[in-house]
């Protein structure tokens, strides 16, 4: 799997998987390189020690329990940035209120990278954003979510027209795009911020989740995979990451990016369980 690229202004961080590149990069931008989590980090030709959010990332970039509550970080009562960019793609604004008539649907599903460009790639889909769900830290950074101390798992939010492309063809996509066996990683990249996860906005959308998840299990186990580890919750506040990260992989920025999405190979045939029931 190719290195994922660096922010600019960062030299290449030896030592760490790819899961951990963009965390390490972020919270090192123009600083130099690390050598060893442990020692002190380069600035030019002088050292320190890392701070406690670089100390976090390091040493917890493979976390994979949840943070207690109680041991999460505080966050802060308003976002630390703002979005103010239209989507690099489609056009239309990142955040609501949206049109009337629109429905919104969350995912996790590993990187948000290449996750979020999964969905914008359908029809119906009228705008996506990443971000952060499903932990107890609000209005968190990206270093804070990459420490494991905030319980987010990187999330897609998905604004569409049912009219157009149904909750159950995006469903399909979000089970075809990734492994849902692996629990709180996502192949090469390892931590609870990549677990997968269907965070659902009615008792449509969960009833749908949990069938969808029940009808694709077959498929995974017809071909060697495990149990389905995707948690399944109603939406929590989703916290919108940094303007960075939205569209990354898009022609615009980063058409050639770091993409850690990979799915099974099984398929999920949406409807079945309807037909079923």
């Amino acid at each position: 799997m190719p290195p994922r690229p660096h922010e600019p202004g960062t030299e290449a961080i030896p030592q760490v998987g790819a899961g951990v590149r963009r965390a390490a990069s972020a919270v090192r931008t123009a600083r130099g390189r690390a050598r060893n989590p442990a020692a002190a980090v380069r600035v030019g030709p002088f050292a320190r020690i890392p701070d406690p959010l670089e100390q976090a990332v390091l040493f917890n970039r493979h976390k994979t329990s949840l943070v207690p509550a109680d041991q999460a970080l505080p966050g802060r009562p308003t976002p630390a940035f703002t979005l103010t960019e239209p989507h690099t793609v489609l056009g239309h604004p990142l955040t609501g209120p949206y049109p009337e008539g629109l429905e919104v649907a969350d995912f996790g599903l590993g990187c948000f990278w290449g996750a979020e460009r999964a969905f914008w790639r359908l029809p119906g889909v009228w705008t996506t954003l990443v971000g952060y769900q499903g932990g107890h830290t609000p209005n968190p950074t990206y270093e804070e979510v990459c420490s494991g101390l905030t319980g987010h798992t990187e999330a897609v939010r998905v604004v569409f027209d049912p009219a157009v492309v149904s909750y159950e063809r995006l469903l399909k996509t979000f089970w075809e795009a990734h492994d849902p066996t692996q629990g709180n990683r996502q192949g090469n990249d390892v931590g609870t911020q990549y677990r997968s996860a269907v965070y659902t906005h009615s008792p449509a959308q969960a009833e749908a989740a949990a069938a969808t998840r029940d009808a694709f299990q077959p498929s995974l186990t017809a071909l060697g995979y495990g149990p389905i580890t995707t948690e399944l919750a109603p939406a929590g506040p989703f916290y919108p990451a940094e303007p960075y990260h939205q569209q990354y992989l898009s022609e615009a920025k980063n058409p050639n990016g770091y993409c850690g999405l990979g799915g099974t190979g099984a398929s999920c045939p949406i409807g079945v369980a309807r037909t079923q029931g």
